[in-house]
């Protein structure tokens, strides 16, 4: 399996393998890392994978559909990373993503069952385990840069602490995250994990961070890598949870579903529109938003405005408080026949001038939704209020905030004869006081987590600026 990039020429012949690209995060032309095609999966291989899911488990699923991107791995020393990633002494369950019924023909798949209580969990202990492997194969060390808006930081630091090879520099918005989100990163004392409160928002960390990987020498000479949903491998692993929904809501190929994501920086519904464009029936791919809503906007509109700083609203949904979806490139170039000369021009050129690009008059994007599944909706700080309450005085249950936008726009999109799966993002407790809010109780709190407010915090303050940034990791790599 070879990978190109998004903004690459149809004439350009220049392909990487998977271990390639997953230490190197952006593609040097500024573009997103995606395969040359999608495996097609027959019929009877999904009733293969039923059977391999239903007798050997998660793991050994993520074995059969992570093989078919990964070559370059021995398949034996693969087959062990997954065994390794996913068990339930990680993930707190054998089962890893049960289901849980909602309603009928309403399901949520429970995705934080992982170390930090967030669905980034899911592909960031793989990312790990990967990074270990290929860096003692290769005998190099890393050094990762990351932006987060709340979950991503805390599932990365906690799957790279004490990795040896590697370290972690992770970028977030200055007192935008929830004290829960906050402290998770903070509250890490390990000498390998350096957090850096950027005093911005979540766009200017990724920003940062796209900077630094554009700037090809220095980011060859301090061996910087990503684990932002940038990175293709980590987007990959969350393919493999739209298999196991589909495998457990229902019982034969023949049955379609219908997922609903709550996106931001839209990683977690791009694994959905890859499954798809595998061949898993999916109806519906449901976009649900928050206030910041760019992403409902172009898939009403066709119309792609990214906001400013000011301009991106600070919410009760915070991780999904983002203007600007880096993965939303990927989706595009599929959209666009592949055009990677366009999609270079539309990402490197439009977005850099202009802040937005017009496609509604384009038949591409006019045929989107009917070839590619997606619709969208938009949850507002009322609205999730609403579904926690609502969800919890009906089912007995709390979700957290980013949940709540994704049930409240799938209970819009939901259509009587298509099973809807809302994917879960977090665990209620990392966002204590909207539930206050909501429900006038605390949400349950896992015991390893009591009291992680009040331990000593180690992070820095810095502006958001790229220059003290790469000051920093140049300093702490000594080379």
């Amino acid at each position: 399996m070879n990978y190109l990039s998004t903004r690459a020429a149809a004439s350009s012949l220049e392909r990487k393998r998977f271990c390639e690209i997953l230490l190197e995060g952006l593609a040097p032309d500024g573009g997103l890392y995606l395969p040359e095609s999608y495996p097609q999966v027959s019929d009877a291989t999904l009733s293969q994978w039923r059977q391999v899911y239903h007798q050997q488990g998660y793991a050994a699923l993520a074995f059969e559909i992570l093989s078919l991107y990964i070559d370059d791995i021995p398949a034996e020393d693969l087959r062990a990373i997954c065994a390794k990633t996913y068990t339930a002494e990680v993930f707190g369950t054998g089962e890893i993503v049960p289901l849980r019924h909602v309603d009928e023909g309403l399901w949520i798949e429970a995705l934080s069952n992982g170390p930090t209580l967030a669905f980034k969990d899911m592909a960031m202990q793989l990312l790990g385990n990967l990074f270990e492997y290929e860096l003692a194969r290769r005998g190099e060390e890393l050094n990762i840069l990351g932006a987060t808006s709340g979950d991503t930081g805390s599932a990365a630091e906690y799957a790279m602490r004490g990795k040896k090879g590697v370290r972690v520099f992770m970028t977030s918005p200055h007192g935008r995250m929830s004290p829960f989100q906050q402290a998770q990163m903070f509250s890490l004392q390990d000498a390998n994990i350096y957090n850096i409160a950027v005093d911005g928002v979540f766009d200017d960390c990724q920003d940062i961070v796209k900077a630094v990987s554009n700037d090809l020498e220095f980011k060859r000479k301090y061996k910087i890598g990503t684990v932002n949903s940038i990175n293709w491998a980590r987007l990959l692993a969350q393919v493999v949870y739209y298999f196991a929904g589909y495998i457990q809501a229902t019982e034969t190929n023949l049955q379609k579903v219908s997922f609903a994501v709550p996106s931001g920086n839209f990683g977690n519904v791009c694994a959905g529109h890859v499954a798809r464009m595998m061949g898993l029936p999916i109806e519906k791919l449901v976009v649900a938003t928050n206030e910041n809503d760019v992403l409902d906007e172009f898939f009403r509109t066709g119309v792609y405005r990214v906001r400013g700083s000011a301009d991106t609203f600070e919410t009760s949904s915070p991780s999904m408080d983002i203007s600007k979806a880096s993965n939303f490139e990927r989706f595009v170039f599929d959209l666009l026949g592949r055009d990677g000369t366009r999609v270079k021009a539309l990402f490197g050129q439009a977005l850099n001038t202009e802040g937005r690009f017009d496609l509604s008059a384009d038949p591409l994007f006019v045929q989107a939704a009917a070839r590619y599944g997606f619709v969208s909706g938009k949850s507002t700080h009322a609205d999730r209020l609403a579904t926690i309450r609502s969800t919890f005085e009906q089912h007995g249950f709390m979700i957290d905030t980013h949940t709540a936008d994704a049930l409240k726009v799938a209970l819009e999109k939901r259509t009587p004869d298509t099973p809807m799966i809302v994917l879960e993002t977090a665990l209620p407790i990392k966002f204590a006081a909207t539930i206050v809010e909501a429900l006038g109780r605390e949400p349950e709190r896992p015991a390893r987590f009591e009291g992680i407010e009040a331990l000593p915090k180690r992070v820095q303050l810095m502006a958001a600026d790229v220059a003290p940034i790469k000051a920093l990791i140049a300093r702490e790599c000594g080379y």
